[in-house]
């Protein structure tokens, strides 16, 4: 039993990203595809698709290279965790490489990017951290 599926999916892309693939599936869930929503948005991944694949679904994400072999995506890091979550008001939530990166935040409103959360003065659980 998974007790990290989020810290499953970023284990997945930073494993992809280091061998240099073009895509990388994993088990598919609502949180997961959120994330990915926010990082094809934020333009670290070209897009992602959700296929029906036995009992569930599956997510396939198409990651971006900039000249076919430096990857956009050049860290992923899980904040909270099941065992110690992080919450932080709008305010306090912190920049990623100057702002260059982008922190996903779970609010009352979804999952946001850091700069849409301060800009709806709302803050909430941190979920990863991606440059």
């Amino acid at each position: 039993m998974m007790t990290d599926p989020i810290a499953d999916m970023l284990t997945r892309i930073r494993n992809a990203v280091a061998v240099g693939h073009e895509t990388v599936s994993m088990p598919s869930s609502k949180l997961k595809e959120e994330v990915a929503r926010i990082l094809a948005e934020e333009g670290f991944i070209d897009r992602y698709d959700v296929e029906p694949s036995g009992p569930g679904k599956t997510l396939t994400l198409h990651l971006r290279y900039v000249d076919r072999r430096r990857p956009v995506i050049q860290g992923l890091r899980r904040v909270s965790k099941p065992g110690h979550r992080v919450y932080r008001g709008a305010s306090e939530l912190p920049r990623v490489q100057g702002g260059l990166g982008v922190v996903v935040v779970s609010t009352s409103q979804g999952l946001l990017p850091d700069r849409e959360a301060r800009r709806r003065r709302l803050g909430g659980e941190i979920i990863c951290e991606v440059w």
